[in-house]
């Protein structure tokens, strides 16, 4: 990972920036594009790489299908064969384990083993809202299947997001420009995006595995909630850090993406937090699922119903595992207590004192992070355990205890210390007071580009010392 990482950083953008910035035709740049995804895709899964090409197939044909006869009979196809393949890749496995523990030993199901081809919960959730679409009348069948071959393959946002809906960028497929402005805004964006991953989430990454890498019997009260808050760290830096480079690159190259998230961690209720994490999934699902079962028509016990349907889909889209279903499910019930007024987040919300807002917010913050150890645990069993070493009931001492104080190190409190500051507003409210676009612009723009070289510096340095690098995000 580190050395593709490398690779991609000091030769792969360099050579495709520079190649698409000379292209004049927008043809040209297209197919520019198509091959770099191609080969930035088959780099990773060459054997995969023929199920991206039949899944871009296999939508083109149902889009002209849909466009020509508007049949839902077409469009109910095409939904079943891209989520078949979805299911059968992502989540047979699942199945047939399920299966095998309700049946006796003597009837057992075969578990496949197949290895999860990367980025397909995107790229498939892209081919649906394509067809979609196109059903809709929201955007035409496309012609030419180079244009839906770069929007399904695009290698800026193919391997984690965010995901594009087709009708937001169809115009820009076909026109679009990148002046020597906005590919420096899309180069200071991607810095961003990458100091967040390799700096912030690697070091936090390392401590919530070595921590959740203990047995249950070890885990205990300190080491607990020094796992779950350094994953909660984690899984933000990695995953936010991925959507400010994809969207970065996407600028670079002349696309606007929409943004992803917006800092989901100053959130004072459920509701707030699901406005502000991983914004694209959610408006795919409300679009999609929320909206057609009914959405917030028909009552309050009809809402909570299909709010119940769309967070099972939510938990089962990112992973085959029982801890993300019941993650899932955890959410849609502080959602559905949330709106019966069960817990009152927005009186807190609404009311004049201080105090009432931060204990919403301290709600929100100790929910989330509940649910992110379901979310990361191997199982039920661990989160369990976590849960018991959380409230005090796990182990006293021992290995759990000297792994807590050995993760208490300097360099891991500053990283965390700069992880909690870096989840506001403040870095943005900094940044915009370094760079100051004006008549004095190069003067007041240096301050920027010494912290994005630096930052830059940093990261290959990480890179290339061939450091502890994980992707959370690519296994979705």
């Amino acid at each position: 990972m580190e050395f593709s990482s490398f690779i991609f950083l000091s030769f792969f953008l360099p050579v495709v920036l520079v190649l698409h910035t000379c292209a004049a035709d927008i043809r040209v740049k297209n197919v520019l594009l198509i091959a770099a995804s191609f080969l930035f895709y088959a780099y990773g899964e060459p054997v995969y790489i023929l199920l991206l090409l039949f899944s871009v197939l296999l939508n083109y044909g149902f889009g002209r299908l849909v466009g020509k006869t508007r049949r839902k009979l077409w469009l109910a196809a095409a939904v079943c064969i891209n989520l078949s393949l979805l299911l059968v890749f992502k989540y047979a496995g699942f199945f047939a384990e399920t299966l095998n523990g309700l049946l006796p030993e003597a009837i057992q199901l075969p578990v496949p083993e197949l290895r999860l081809p990367i980025g397909i919960s995107f790229y498939t959730f892209q081919a649906l809202s394509y067809v979609i679409d196109v059903y809709r009348q929201k955007a035409e069948a496309q012609k030419r299947i180079s244009k839906l071959f770069l929007y399904l393959s695009f290698f800026p946002q193919l391997i984690a997001g965010p995901i594009i809906r087709y009708h937001d960028v169809a115009a820009q497929i076909d026109s679009r420009s990148a002046d020597f402005e906005q590919i420096k805004q899309g180069m200071y964006r991607f810095i961003c995006g990458l100091g967040k991953k390799i700096l912030i989430s690697n070091a936090m990454g390392y401590v919530a595995d070595t921590v959740f890498a203990l047995q249950n019997q070890e885990i205990g009260f300190f080491s607990a909630w020094i796992g779950a808050a350094a994953y909660m760290m984690q899984i933000y830096f990695d995953f936010s850090g991925y959507s400010d480079m994809a969207i970065g690159l996407g600028t670079m190259f002349g696309f606007h993406f929409q943004e992803n998230f917006h800092y989901p961690y100053i959130a004072c209720s459920i509701q707030d937090f699901w406005r502000r994490w991983h914004i694209s999934l959610t408006g795919w699902f409300r679009e999609y699922l929320y909206i057609p079962l009914g959405g917030n028509r028909g009552g309050k016990w009809k809402t909570a119903r299909n709010r119940y349907l769309v967070f099972l889909a939510t938990g089962f889209w990112h992973g085959a595992n029982w801890t993300f279903i019941l993650w899932g499910m955890f959410h849609g019930t502080l959602l559905t207590a949330e709106q019966f007024k069960i817990i009152p987040v927005e009186q807190c919300r609404k009311s004049r004192h201080f105090l009432p807002k931060i204990l919403a917010h301290l709600y929100t913050i100790l929910a989330v992070l509940l649910g992110f150890v379901l979310f990361r645990a191997d199982n039920l069993a661990q989160a369990g355990s976590f849960f018991m070493a959380m409230a005090g009931f796990g182990s006293a001492g021992g290995i759990g205890y000297i792994t807590a104080v050995k993760l208490l190190a300097p360099y891991y409190l500053f990283i965390f210390a700069l992880a909690l500051i870096g989840a506001t507003p403040f870095p943005k409210w900094l940044w915009l007071k370094l760079y100051r676009p004006g008549p004095k612009r190069i003067r007041t723009e240096l301050p920027a580009m010494a912290c994005s070289i630096v930052v830059l510096l940093l990261c290959l340095m990480a890179l290339a010392s061939d450091s502890y690098n994980p992707f959370i995000y690519f296994r979705f």
